[in-house]
């Protein structure tokens, strides 16, 4: 019996297949339509943030903004 059959393989992971151009794409397209609610909020209702009326309505277009902003980060990163 030889030392070769008990040496265990390599155990690093396999590397990631690479993604796709069009996914990055789609990703960096759908972040920026994402920010879009956000950018609007901020020019028309930046001097009325602290109205109890548009608050929510801000926090909410701000989130959605900032799941955009996520989107991109990760496309261009993960690249």
């Amino acid at each position: 019996m030889s030392n070769t059959d008990n040496i265990a393989p390599e155990s690093r992971p396999p590397a990631p297949p690479p993604r796709s151009g069009c996914l990055t794409a789609f990703m960096v397209i759908a972040g920026i339509v994402l920010l879009l609610p956000g950018l609007c909020t901020l020019l028309i209702g930046a001097g009325n943030l602290s109205d109890p009326n548009i608050a929510p309505i801000a926090a909410i277009t701000f989130s959605v903004g900032l799941i955009g902003l996520i989107l991109i980060l990760v496309a261009i990163v993960r690249r």
